[in-house]
């Protein structure tokens, strides 16, 4: 008995050991370092999934290459900001910094700066840290709405943090700040700022695990004493000054609200204690659960740094902008509680929608990936249309930037709607996405009027056509589902819209003028950034004829045949010249392959276009080399901006074998699996196995599938099969299968044809 008791204790023993080793399973195949580099525009630093604060390093430099803060090409750190955007084309936020050094730092310097090596940085799921040049050793990391910082300075020296709420850099600027010392080690205040968002406020809370010596107040001016501080209405900063602390870490806690810095106080409470590695082991656990959704099988450990990595950016994007409770002030000042629509606790509000990427491949995958986030993710978009009108173009801190083209919350909501998600309500989104598609802004009513956007009206007329015509097709979708015949018909025939731009003798979309004449000059390569001159943003004809997921075979048509349509599929890929005609030329068009652009968006889903008029093998073909050719472990390992996930989110899908080509149909077009195995967790506790035989690096092509151990013919999965689990397997080759996926019943949905 005693001996059973004595087994059972050690086996007890080894589970939780090896509970322990499995908790750091997958996270160490993630390096957070990827996308720094180049333009990929992520952070290195401290956060967990979807969390409310991003805390990582700004290395003072502003610029287009560091619109996340920090570029792994700098050398320099002015700085720890508690908020970050992950791989966005504009820089904002970067708010509440926090800046460790020896003495008071100089009034007079903006970005005072200290220099730092990589060797002696770090930076794994949920920690980051760094030795800087001055000595000071940092550590951090975070929960949902706390930052937690461990600083380690050098004997001898007088310890001191910089609350630096004047810093902004790029687009954004401090407007009003305010930083008060309620006890010995508590301080709290807001930074009030202007920027890409026009109105951004945020609250702090601030406690340290040592006294504070003294307070100073500043304005990159003079250091005063608070009693001095008379001005309200002003951009002050707060510098805590220490005793010589002997080696010992001073630990600073940073909780952020949108309400208030009472409230920021409370948010204080999700780390009661000052244990920084408990705090860190939390942190990664949360990862370690998000990468477990998907465990993939491969002896190549690139290729695990690469998906996982991608998996972790896929969690950056869009992050929680309401408190524990489901409150939050919107950029109008208003005070909301989002409604509970979920299970396990409050619903909670988020922010960052940068929904001309992510409704791509980013928004599906939540599908699959956050079945109980994406219905708060979602209900999100909603209260924003509820308190401003319209659903979110580009929302940050619940403003609307409206950047960039289309109203893409709608295939989103569609995706959702149509994949029947439970917690949404159908008809309050429909109702939304209606408003949208007749909006009296951003060249709606001219695309109505004339069935398309006339280039004399409004710039980048193309891009916003297209786009439009495919959202129209997303609602069209939703009103048959809810009976609403004649709006059916009515969005079906403003999805049409493509055809009045195609150009039969150029063989490029283009766009026209008001009088229906073509607008001149015409350069199928010519991108640029003024939308005077432009039909296209970021991009140009060869890439933006190709958007036209709702319909690929009525596209394909316009040419005269499937054939025909393949050959300017390949001439895309292989027959052009890959420098493209630039004039003021956005950056963001990169990644080329030919004229192919992988590093932007709009491209995205052109590889698949093959599978919808019977040409499998070369989407394969292309899909497996956009992969090995786009990816890479270092930290320039993006083709371009990463941008709040989509560019992992491709990554993911593709890795997998296969791609939601039209984001809101709930299709995957199966493309080249990298990996022997992926399995899936689904929810409702179920598995999808993708099985990849005969794998490898020059086997790219799909000899033949099975699904559950019968044959499969098909070149898409549906999501409804998908969801309820099993074995999806494809047997690889070295040589095309040119049979297989050829039958047109077989291949994947298109509006017409």
């Amino acid at each position: 008995m005693h001996h059973f008791k004595k087994s059972l204790l050690t086996g007890l023993t080894l589970a939780m050991a090896v509970c322990m080793a499995q908790a750091q399973n997958l996270i160490k195949y993630v390096d957070p370092f990827i996308g720094t580099g180049g333009h990929g525009h992520t952070y290195p630093g401290a956060t967990v999934p979807f969390g409310m604060v991003q805390l990582s390093p700004d290395n003072g430099t502003e610029g287009w290459d560091w619109c996340s803060g920090y570029n792994f090409g700098d050398s320099t750190i002015t700085g720890f900001s508690h908020m970050h955007l992950s791989g966005t084309g504009c820089g904002d936020w970067v708010d509440i910094s926090v800046m460790p050094n020896t003495k008071l730092i100089d009034d007079n310097e903006k970005f005072f700066k200290v220099k730092f090596s990589h060797k002696n940085e770090k930076a794994t799921p949920g920690f980051y840290s760094v030795n800087m040049d001055n000595g000071i050793k940092v550590a951090l990391t975070a929960t949902e709405r706390c930052g937690f910082h461990q600083y380690t300075f050098p004997t001898g020296c007088n310890p001191v943090l910089r609350f630096h709420l004047s810093y902004g850099m790029n687009w954004d600027a401090a407007t009003k700040t305010r930083i008060i010392q309620l006890n010995d080690s508590t301080v709290v205040g807001y930074r009030y700022s202007t920027g890409w968002a026009k109105v951004q406020e945020i609250y702090f809370a601030a406690h340290t695990s040592q006294p504070i010596s003294k307070m100073y107040l500043y304005n990159n001016k003079d250091h005063n004493e608070v009693s001095l501080i008379k001005e309200e209405g002003a951009v002050y900063n707060g510098e805590l000054e220490f005793k010589d602390l002997n080696g010992k870490p001073l630990l600073l806690k940073v909780a952020l609200s949108s309400i208030s810095s009472e409230l920021a106080m409370k948010a204080l409470n999700e780390i009661p204690g000052w244990d920084f590695n408990q705090v860190k082991k939390n942190a990664e656990q949360k990862w370690e659960a998000e990468m477990e959704k998907m465990q993939i099988k491969t002896t190549d450990d690139h290729l695990k740094h690469i998906f996982y990595t991608a998996l972790y950016h896929c969690c950056m994007a869009p992050v929680l902008y309401s408190d524990a409770d489901g409150r939050y002030k919107n950029s109008k000042g208003e005070l909301h509680q989002m409604p509970n629509t979920t299970k396990n606790g409050n619903s909670q509000r988020y922010t960052v929608f940068s929904l001309w990427d992510t409704f791509r491949g980013l928004n599906p995958l939540f599908t699959l990936t956050q079945p109980e986030r994406n219905i708060d993710i979602l209900n999100s978009m909603l209260a924003f249309y509820e308190e401003n009108g319209l659903l979110p173009v580009w929302d940050l801190s619940t403003y609307e930037t409206n950047c960039m083209s289309g109203y893409h919350a709608v295939p989103v909501l569609a995706d959702a709607v149509l994949k029947n998600t439970p917690g949404v309500d159908p008809e309050r989104a429909y109702q939304a996405m209606r408003k949208s598609a007749f909006q009296d802004i951003r060249g709606t009513k001219d695309y109505i009027r004339h069935g398309y956007l006339p280039q004399d009206k409004e710039g980048f007329s193309v891009t916003i056509t297209l786009e439009y015509a495919y959202d129209d097709w997303c609602i069209a979708q939703v009103a048959k589902k809810l009976g609403k015949m004649d709006d059916y018909s009515l969005f079906m025939k403003r999805a049409d819209a493509y055809k009045v731009l195609f150009d039969a003798k150029t063989g490029f979309i283009r766009g026209k003028n008001s009088d229906g004449s073509w607008f001149e000059p015409f350069n199928p390569y010519f991108t640029c950034t003024d939308p005077n001159k432009s039909m296209y943003e970021e991009g140009n004809a060869w890439q933006y004829t190709f958007f036209v997921p709702h319909d690929v075979r009525g596209l394909a048509m316009q040419y005269g045949s499937y054939d025909l349509f393949m050959n300017k599929l390949d001439s895309l890929f292989f027959t052009t010249t890959s420098t493209a005609l630039f004039e003021s030329g956005p950056p963001d068009v990169s990644g080329l392959v030919g004229q192919y652009a992988h590093g932007n968006e709009p491209s995205h889903h052109i590889a698949y276009m093959y599978s919808f008029v019977g040409a499998p093998w070369k989407t394969q073909h292309r899909v497996r080399y956009i992969l090995d050719s786009m990816y890479h472990d270092n930290p320039d390992g993006y083709a371009g901006n990463e941008d709040c996930g989509q560019m992992s989110a491709w990554a993911i899908w593709s890795m997998t074998g296969f791609y939601p080509a039209n984001p809101a149909n709930g299709e995957y077009v199966f493309g080249s699996p990298s990996f022997d195995e992926v399995t899936l967790k689904l929810a409702g506790n179920k598995k999808m196995v993708i099985k990849a035989t005969n794998n490898a690096k020059d086997h790219p092509y799909i000899q033949k599938v099975s699904l559950n151990g019968k044959p499969y013919s098909k070149t898409y999965i549906d999501h409804s099969v998908l969801m309820q689990g099993g074995t999806l397997e494809f047997v690889m080759g070295p040589k095309p299968n040119k049979q297989w996926g050829t039958k047109k019943e077989d291949w994947p949905a298109s509006a017409s044809y």
